[in-house]
């Protein structure tokens, strides 16, 4: 079995934190640059993208201070960041793409599952609600960057599996914890098993089944 007896629980989750961060603002930075916003417009959906979906774990787990008023300095690396890649893409001419978005959002996916299932286990919380403490820290934060690029959510419309990626990686942590494994595999696990399977699906195009409606018949 793999060993990470050097790297304690405590410094995992905010390593793993950090790169959800980073991760998920690329998105958001991608996103708002698809949109041509401005740059207070790229640093919001940046913001949103990034910081969103641990807010509302937080705030459904009563949980203070919000895990970005206590790493106060990742909202200077936010900052730094977005600058850094509008500075990229306008000195490359590059032009983002929805493929360029996905990638760090499924990295992102799978990072803040594993971290938003563990915070919920750690807070005792039972093991369903820890899988949907970690679904929501994963996907939410992609649902308001899209929500304020005036899409409709990704986690809703894309019809390839997203958050059920975040569920089976919820449940993946569960399942190594009954097993006694260190936590540290646990996390590792879980990011493996929620990243992979978003990028499976993004690179195999598998879809869920779609709603099939009959069309309306003519009024009585």
């Amino acid at each position: 079995m793999l060993d990470m007896g050097w790297l304690s629980l405590a410094t995992a989750l905010t390593a793993i934190e950090a790169a959800a961060v980073i991760a998920f603002a690329l998105s958001g930075v991608v996103a708002a640059a698809r949109k041509r916003l401005d740059a207070v417009g790229v640093c919001m959906v940046a913001g949103l993208a990034a910081f969103g979906g641990g807010t509302v774990r937080d705030v459904l787990l009563d949980r203070r201070p919000f895990f970005w008023v206590e790493h106060a300095l990742w909202l200077w690396v936010l900052l730094g960041l977005c600058v850094g890649a509008m500075s990229f893409l306008r000195s490359r001419h590059l032009s983002p793409t929805l493929r360029a978005m996905q990638w760090p959002d499924a990295i992102g996916l799978g990072l803040f599952t594993a971290n938003g299932t563990q915070i919920a286990l750690v807070e005792g919380m039972p093991a369903i609600v820890a899988v949907l403490m970690g679904m929501i820290t994963g996907t939410f934060g992609g649902v308001l960057r899209d929500i304020v690029c005036n899409e409709i959510p990704t986690a809703f419309a894309d019809h390839r599996p997203y958050a059920i990626c975040a569920f089976a990686g919820g449940w993946a942590l569960v399942a190594a914890q009954a097993l006694q494994w260190p936590g540290e595999v646990g996390l590792l696990l879980s990011i493996v098993l929620a990243t992979g399977l978003r990028a499976w699906a993004l690179r195999t195009g598998f879809t869920l089944p779609r709603w099939e409606a009959d069309e309306p018949g003519p009024p009585r």
